[in-house]
This record gives C-alpha cells, sequence and structure tokens, in this order.
C-alpha cells in the first residue's frame, strides 16, 4: 500500500472543535495516509484523559478569566495552550506510524530555523535540556495518534497561574518549578506560532519523501465533527465524576503519578466501584484496571494478567 500525507492546518482557537476535528482524523482517515494537522488554542488548559482537572488546574480561575478547559482522548499529562503555542497531531494506520519519523519532522523544522534539538525519554523534546514540546500518544484498534506542544511564545505567567504541579513531579525531575524546566522558543530563535508553519510544511514532505495534500480545515467541520465539539465541551466530560473524587490512595510510579478513589462494600467484601487519575500515558491500561478491580474481593488479589500498570496499582490496594 503507497504511502499518502495529507496536512491540515486549523484556522480557529477553539479548544473542543479543534480536539473533535483531530478525533475525526483518527476515526475516519484514509488508511494508507498519514495526516499531519496543525492547530493553536486560545487559553486553554487541556489535560490528560484520566486525569483530574481540579488537581491539574486552577478551574474557577481558568474559567473566569475566560478560558477553556479540555479533555483529550490520549494520555499523559496538562498543558496550558495559547496563541504563542503551537500543537501539531501525527494520524496514521499503525502501517505507516512511525514516532521517530514523526519527531524527526519536528526537530528538521526547527533545524532549518537553526535550533538542534534532542528527544528525551518517551514524550519530550528538549532544546539544551530545557522542554519546549511535551508529547502523547493513543492507540485505538488500528488507528495511531501522537500529538503534542511546541512552546514557541506562551505567556509563562497564565501558564504557572492555571497549572497546579504535582510536588512529587518536580521531586522526580529535581526541579524546584515548572517554569525552571520549559523554555519559550521565541527566547533563542526568530519564530512565531504563526512563521514556523512553512517549516513543518516542507520537513512533513521532506521526512516522508512525498508531496503533501492540503484539506481545507472547514471542509472537515461536518455535523459528526460539530456534535462531538459539543460532547468535548459538555460538562460531564470534562469534569463529571472528578467533581465527587476523593483520592484514597497515592504513588508515584515509573510510568506516572496515581490517585486512587474507591467504594468498597465491606457487608459483600468487594470494591464497588474505583477511579483512577493518572498522567499515564495509557488510557486503555486504566480503563482496564478499573475492570478488573470493580467487583473484585478485598480479601483475594484479582490477577492482573500481563498488564503491568494494574499490578502496580493493585499493589497499593493489597
Amino acid at each position: 500500500m503507497k504511502q499518502k500525507i495529507q496536512l491540515v492546518i486549523g484556522n480557529q482557537y477553539n479548544p473542543h472543535l479543534n480536539l473533535a476535528v483531530e478525533s475525526s482524523l483518527l476515526d475516519e482517515g484514509e488508511p494508507d495516509t498519514v495526516t499531519m494537522f496543525l492547530w493553536k488554542n486560545r487559553q486553554t488548559v487541556v489535560y490528560g484523559y484520566n486525569q483530574n482537572p481540579f488537581t491539574e488546574c486552577n478551574v474557577e480561575l481558568l474559567l473566569a478569566e475566560g478560558g477553556h478547559a479540555a479533555r483529550r482522548r490520549t494520555g499523559g499529562g496538562a498543558v496550558y495552550h495559547d496563541l504563542g503555542n503551537l500543537n501539531f497531531s501525527f494520524v496514521a494506520h499503525k502501517q505507516h506510524y512511525d514516532v521517530g519519523k514523526q519527531m524527526k519532522v519536528i526537530q528538521t523544522a526547527l533545524q532549518r530555523i537553526g535550533l538542534e534539538t534532542e528527544v528525551s525519554g518517551r514524550n519530550d523534546i528538549l532544546f539544551e535540556g530545557r522542554k519546549f514540546s511535551g508529547n502523547a500518544f493513543g492507540i485505538y484498534k488500528d488507528r495511531r495518534l501522537h500529538h503534542g506542544t511546541i512552546l514557541i511564545k506562551t505567556d509563562g505567567e497564565n501558564l504557572v497561574k492555571y497549572l497546579k504541579v504535582n510536588p512529587a513531579k518536580l521531586q522526580k525531575h529535581g526541579v524546584k518549578s515548572v517554569a525552571s524546566r520549559i523554555i519559550n522558543l521565541s527566547e533563542v530563535a526568530d519564530i512565531t506560532s504563526d512563521s514556523i508553519m512553512p517549516y513543518l510544511a516542507k520537513a512533513f514532505e521532506e521526512v516522508y519523501q512525498t508531496k503533501a495534500q492540503i484539506i481545507g480545515f472547514d471542509d472537515l467541520l461536518t455535523d459528526k465533527v460539530l456534535k462531538t465539539r459539543d460532547l468535548f465541551a459538555s460538562d460531564d466530560y470534562l469534569f463529571g465524576k472528578w467533581r465527587n473524587f476523593h483520592a484514597k490512595k497515592s504513588a508515584q510510579f515509573a510510568w506516572g503519578l496515581v490517585e486512587l478513589d474507591m467504594q468498597i462494600n465491606e457487608e459483600r467484601g468487594i470494591i464497588e466501584s474505583v477511579s483512577i487519575a493518572t498522567d499515564g500515558l495509557e488510557p486503555a491500561l486504566i480503563e482496564e484496571t478499573e475492570r478488573i478491580l470493580t467487583g473484585a474481593s478485598i480479601k483475594k488479589t484479582p490477577d492482573a494478567g500481563d498488564n503491568e500498570v494494574a499490578k502496580d496499582i493493585i499493589s497499593l490496594i493489597y
């Protein structure tokens, strides 16, 4: 199957609409096509699928000041978006999904501007040891999603004001504040969130060695996408169960931070319900862990199979 590439550039700054378009590209994309979607949000905190927004973000302040809260489909940690930040999404069938090539697109574009960067661990891109790009990944049947940020001229005061950072994460990274471990690329290069786009488009074609088809953003705004936007903007999707979430257990594992809320039915001797808040990168494993624990006996350790995430979380309880 010959590979094709296509480029979509967003022209609206509503996070729920942009995430709905991304979701549509993920669910309905052609199997032989790799899509790169470039988009920006206005004054938004985007948190991972399994994160508790009230732990990660000063929600009331953000909303009171006209900002947006948004929940993405992937795992990972919360990030702040504004018009000084450019977001990218790569969507592909598993046959054509290649994180190395996708990262290379970002790095090649920045190299053309004169910035040498490095990929750190699974999900960060660094310039001189400081993070400017956080990435998250998703597996959905035979489709794959890789998306991330490029901090160019993001308002650092708002970032610090709206985001809450767990002290355990700061301790893990050996730094005193979130601001000390990030960098705006405009500090070291003459670029903006608009001027970098042609470099990314050219790098996309260079890395994949083919011409990109340009897809108009407005052409993607179908009734289905607009309904998804409304779902993503709904109070239940954004905050839902998290208003009543009370952490009973917490821990830092190699794969992420975890907070656990559960209700135990003492009379029946079972875990009646469980909710897991985490910045772990794999929502599917969290969903499976919740299924394993719901209804499990409190006297007998449940079988986690080969789910290493479940094994760690189960170790908090038994």
